[in-house]
């Protein structure tokens, strides 16, 4: 059994239910009479647009962790990157609010650039305020994502579908299940603010490409 295929039942166990409704983006909740987030920017929001899966050109890399990421449609260059793995409660980390403008890596699933969804985790904003993926709705199908590895390699994905999704209808399999090339998938959070949190998730897909 590979790596890939044995990490994917403890994903598939702890995502479904938790692991994307704190996920980056979602304001905390505010104390009682108090503004319910601190930031002043708009809801992010994207239109669901998707193209055909770039041509299986670029082969797959080896294992090597990612320390920047770069996404020029979205004004974000980040680095070093968190590694989140998993909460004592079984959810997956998200980056703290402290965390706001970096990008964290799910280190139970594979590195970006090998076969596999490699999955990225940011907040839109944060009680103070926005965040390192505050511009993600400026992001479009055939944009660049280019992540550098610890290796000194880089591996270079194209958007090939924005979603966007209620979190209680998360799409555990299609965003964590196991895929025959190596793709990219990069979370935060939408919606206008409700209850101190945003409801939705929105996720860009992304094909290694070189």
């Amino acid at each position: 059994m590979s790596r890939r295929t044995a990490r994917r039942p403890l994903v598939a166990a702890v995502l479904l239910a938790a692991a994307l409704t704190g996920c980056g983006g979602a304001a905390p909740s505010a104390a009682p009479g108090a503004p319910a987030a601190a930031s002043a920017s708009a809801p992010p929001a994207v239109t669901p647009t998707s193209a055909p899966a770039a041509p299986a050109t670029a082969a797959p890399m080896a294992a090597s962790a990612p320390v920047r990421v770069r996404i020029p449609a979205a004004g974000v260059d980040a680095s070093p990157l968190l590694s989140l793995g998993l909460a004592a409660d079984g959810t997956v980390e998200v980056p703290s609010v402290a965390d706001g403008d970096r990008i964290g890596w799910y280190d139970k699933g594979v590195t970006p650039g090998e076969t596999g969804p490699a999955v990225l985790i940011g907040h839109f904003d944060t009680a103070r305020g926005p965040a390192v993926l505050k511009d993600v709705a400026k992001v479009r199908v055939g944009d660049e994502v280019t992540v550098s590895r610890k290796d000194g390699s880089t591996a270079v994905f194209r958007v090939r579908e924005l979603e966007q999704v209620d979190k209680k209808r998360f799409p555990t399999d299609k965003v964590y299940g196991n895929t025959a090339r190596p793709e990219l998938r990069v979370i935060t959070c939408g919606g206008e603010i409700t209850d101190g949190h945003r409801p939705d998730n929105i996720i860009l897909y992304a094909d290694l490409v070189g």
